[in-house]
Formats: structure tokens, C-alpha cells, sequence
């Protein structure tokens, strides 16, 4: 259905005069949000002159770049915001829990480098360093393995609690090759997602807008919902279920961008308790029905705790996929599973195998910097970090709330640990300008803008604080400018109403 709806929503955009006002404010507010808005143009431009020319020169060329600049708000606004508001994408230098750009404007990263940065830039420098040191001598021989493979299998083996370990290029392969397994050895083709999940861009586990074919063997399900649990219990034709943990800070909705900002709707919380009884509930009924339970850890492995989701929520799955840090600085994808899943044979069979191959999977460089990672990993520094971690991020989560209550700004963040993401109290149609005030005030976020921020866990209580002023100030100068107007009429059923207008009848 959303395939369909996106195939038949008709494109449009608002011109200068009905960008400002496109939610009736008064001449006066309107008059604040141009001046607003251009001011940003010309602070933007002004600063980052260098990263936003070498931006739009690769632009040119790089289709994901086009991709990513289009859709970093609402497509109502983006073209006058492409026209004006230029942010960079490109970066000199990190140290710390900062980023510097071409212009040697500095940056607190928000970004986490899409979960691969745990553990801070200077951390992930030294162990792709070491890596490459390792296995210098080696060098790019594929085919056959670096010494070190072996111990990072080992030490694989017993973070997971698995008893087979298999390498791959990145971390959707991972998944592609452990739902391939699944398939292999139940003899069942249908897998289960739940609703607004990802694991990667491949079409089985992305069955909406932005995959052009059909979803086939995939059913999306309802997340904690009973009544998936009863199809699990009744259907005998799926093969392996898989779980993104990070989808209990926003479940059945998918990851939150500034794209999908048209209200304040966005809501998001994360109940510890109620999320872990419902992956072990799921753990028996996948146990009970021959199901393969797929923890795809890509993103938050090592993140939450030493042994991943399975050790924080206390469920063991049959398979589990890794990648993104692990790799410590470089791409990496591993699956960790038991042994009867993991087999690619039958030795009673020898032309039922179930092929898997890439030809970098096991690069020396890799698995030398995982070495240094799981190096580093037992050290008693990483282990410290571990302790209390929910807490002081809960700590920093409910002082961010309770500053920007007690300056009456409308912004909340929810959090699971160290991700966050942002939700707005009042309506309003310009939430999504939030992410450019943000950029003024010297914070770096990645292209969905407030939709998730992903702080390494060497932000220090100083490091947070400084984040918590330039958000408060940056929110301060966001009212001010006019965007966060109020008025009784002003609803998020209001506004729903009016683009509904505007998409069908303009």
C-alpha cells in the first residue's frame, strides 16, 4: 500500500512567498522567518565557503550525495532549501568528540558515523593503525588468511555465545548470508521483519518505498504484538525471524529522518523492561516452532554492552550479525551462529550446498584492525565505560529535557543509551529547520538531521554539557526566528489536513 500511495503522491513545492507561511501565520512571523532564514543562508555560506564548494562539485558526480541533499527535509521545502541553506559533506580532520570541516570549523559529532564510531575518532585511528601494522607484511593476499583471523573467531565465539563464525564485506551481506542459512536448513523460504526494521537495502528486508520489486517471501510484522507471536506460533513456513533491537526506541515506525518532519506527531520512548520480556517471549515461540531467531546487531553491536544486544537483554539468539565497529575503522561483516545453522553443506548430499563467497571478506588489513578492536575491547579502560553506561546516558537524557522545559522550548529527546533521537511538544510545520540552527552552533549531524543522534561514549559530563548549551541556544534563536509560532488553530490534525489539501488539490 505504501508503495502505491508513493507511486501516486504527486510532487510540488512551495514557492518564496508560501515557504514562509505555509501554516497562515501573520505578516509579522513571516517577515521574522525570511529575515531568519537568509540570515542562516549567508552564516552558512560564509563559514564553510571551501565544504560547501567541494560539496557541490562531487554533487555533480555522486549519486548518493544528490540523494541525501534532496531529501534532508520535506520535499515541499527541499528545493528552496537546496537553493539556499548549502551544509558541507566533507570533513579534514577528528579528534576527540569533534570533527573539523575545509574550513577549519569545528564540529561535536552527533553523527557516530552511522554506529560504526562507539568508542571516539582517536580510538578507531589507533586501531586501524595497528591493524595495518599487523599485517603489513601480508598485505591485500587474499584467499587465504592472516594469522589473526583465527583469534578474532575465537573471541567471536565467546562474545556471542556461538559456536561458528563467518566473515563478510559488510554488515547487510551479513544479513543476506544469515537469513540465506535460515532458508538453507529449515527448507522454508518466507522470512519475518517487523514493521519499520532495517537490515540493509536488500529487497527482501526492505518490502516499501525504495525498493523497486515487490515484496515476496517477507511478511512484516507487527513488533511487540501478540498477535505476531500467533502467527510465528501457527504459520509453517518462515524460515528465520529477524530483530533490530534499536527498533524498541520506536517501534512499528521506521527510523526517524527530518525529511518526514510535516508535524510534531513524532513521538518515541523506550520501556528496558517491557522490550526484553517481549525478545524472550519471541526467543520460545521461535524456539517451539523450528524458527531461526536473527539478531542483526549491525548497528548497536558493542554499543550497549561488552556482549552486544543478546548480553543487555539477556536472550540468546541462534544467529547473530555484526559489522559497522567491529571492524575497527574499516567495513566489516560478520554472522556468529550455532553450528546447525551455520553449515553450507550436507555431507550425505555433496550437491546441496548453500554458496557464500566475497572476495574481501577476510582482508588482512580488517581483521587486523578487528584484532586491535577486540584488543581493546578487554582493556580495563573499555570495560569502565560499560559501567553504569544506561544510567549516565538516562542522567544526560533527563537533564537535556528538563533544560530545555525550563527554558520553555519545545524540543524532548528520547534515548536507548547513547542513541537519541528528537521530538517536538508544539505543533508546528517547521520542526525540521531545527537541524540548520543546529549546524550554526557548531554540532554536526548526519543527513536525517535531529531524527537520530548517535554520541560516542568518550562525551564526557563537559563534552555533554557544552552540547546541551549550543542546543539551547541554537533552540533559542529557532523561536525567536519565528518558526515556532503558535496559534489555537495551529494542530498536528490541522496541518495533516492542509498538506492533504495542498498534495490533491493545489
Amino acid at each position: 500500500m505504501a508503495k502505491r500511495l508513493a507511486r501516486m503522491l504527486p510532487g510540488y513545492h512551495f514557492d518564496e512567498q508560501a515557504f514562509f507561511k505555509c501554516d497562515n501565520a501573520p505578516i509579522e512571523i513571516e517577515n521574522l522567518r525570511k529575515q531568519g532564514f537568509f540570515k542562516l543562508a549567508d552564516l552558512l555560506t560564509s563559514r564553510h565557503p571551501l565544504s560547501i564548494a567541494a560539496s557541490a562539485e562531487a554533487r555533480e558526480h555522486i549519486s548518493d550525495m544528490q540523494f541525501i541533499s534532496a531529501y534532508r527535509v520535506p520535499f515541499q521545502f527541499s528545493p528552496l532549501v537546496q537553493a539556499h541553506l548549502k551544509v558541507g559533506s566533507f570533513l579534514a580532520s577528528s579528534s576527540g568528540v569533534c570533527v573539523t570541516d575545509l574550513d577549519g570549523q569545528s564540529f561535536y559529532d552527533l553523527t557516530g558515523s552511522y554506529g560504526v564510531n562507539v568508542f571516539g575518532a582517536d580510538f578507531y585511528k589507533k586501531t586501524m593503525a595497528e591493524g595495518m601494522a599487523k599485517t603489513q607484511v601480508l598485505g591485500p593476499v587474499l584467499g587465504a588468511y592472516h594469522p589473526c583471523v583465527t583469534a578474532n573467531a575465537e573471541r567471536l565465539k565467546r562474545i556471542s555465545g556461538m559456536d561458528e563464525v563467518s566473515f563478510h564485506m559488510s554488515g547487510t551481506e551479513a544479513v543476506m548470508q544469515a537469513v540465506r542459512l535460515a532458508r538453507y536448513h529449515t527448507r522454508r523460504k518466507n522470512i519475518v521483519r517487523f514493521c519499520g526494521s532495517y537490515h540493509g537495502w536488500w529487497e527482501d528486508v526492505q518490502p516499501g518505498p525504495g525498493n523497486p520489486m515487490p515484496p515476496r517471501e517477507t511478511y512484516t510484522l507487527s513488533d511487540m504484538s501478540e498477535h505476531s507471536l500467533e502467527v510465528l506460533r501457527t504459520r509453517k513456513d518462515i524460515a528465520c525471524v529477524l530483530v533490530n533491537p534499536l527498533q524498541a526506541l520506536h517501534p512499528n515506525v521506521n527510523a526517524p529522518g527530518d525529511t518526514t518532519l510535516i508535524d510534531s506527531s513524532r513521538k518515541a520512548a523506550y520501556d528496558r523492561p517491557a522490550y526484553t520480556q517481549w525478545l524472550k517471549k519471541l526467543r520460545q515461540v521461535c524456539t517451539d516452532s523450528g524458527i531461526v531467531l536473527i539478531f542483526d546487531e549491525v548497528f548497536l553491536g558493542f554499543r550497549l554492552a561488552a556482549g552486544g544486544a543478546q548480553a543487555y537483554f539477556g536472550v540468546q539468539a541462534d544467529m547473530v550479525t555484526y559489522g559497522k565497529t567491529l571492524g575497527g575503522g574499516f567495513p566489516v561483516g560478520v554472522v556468529c551462529g550455532k553450528k546447525q545453522w551455520m553449515k553450507r553443506f550436507h555431507t550425505d548430499r555433496p550437491a546441496d550446498i548453500c554458496f557464500a563467497r566475497g572476495t574481501f571478506k577476510e582482508h588482512p588489513g580488517v581483521m587486523g584492525a578487528m584484532s586491535a578492536f577486540l584488543d581493546q575491547l578487554e582493556t580495563p579502560e573499555i570495560q569502565a565505560i560499560y559501567e553504569g553506561l544506561d544510567d549516565r546516558w538516562d542522567a544526560r537524557r533527563k537533564r537535556f529535557n528538563d533544560t530545555m522545559a525550563a527554558h520553555g522550548l519545545p524540543v524532548q529527546a528520547a534515548n536507548m543509551s547513547s542513541v537519541w533521537t528528537l521530538f517536538y511538544t508544539e505543533p508546528s510545520r517547521y520542526n525540521w529547520m531545527f537541524q540548520y540552527y543546529l549546524r550554526t552552533h557548531g554540532l554536526a549531524l548526519s543527513w536525517v538531521g535531529t531524527g537520530r543522534l548517535i554520541f560516542s561514549l568518550n562525551y564526557s559530563d563537559a563534552d555533554f554539557e557544552a552540547v546541551l548549551q549550543k542546543f539551547v541556544q541554537a533552540a533559542q534563536e529557532m523561536k525567536a526566528d519565528g518558526w515556532w509560532w503558535q496559534s489555537p488553530m495551529l494542530t498536528n490534525k490541522g496541518i495533516r489536513r492542509s498538506i492533504l489539501k495542498e498534495t490533491f488539490f493545489r
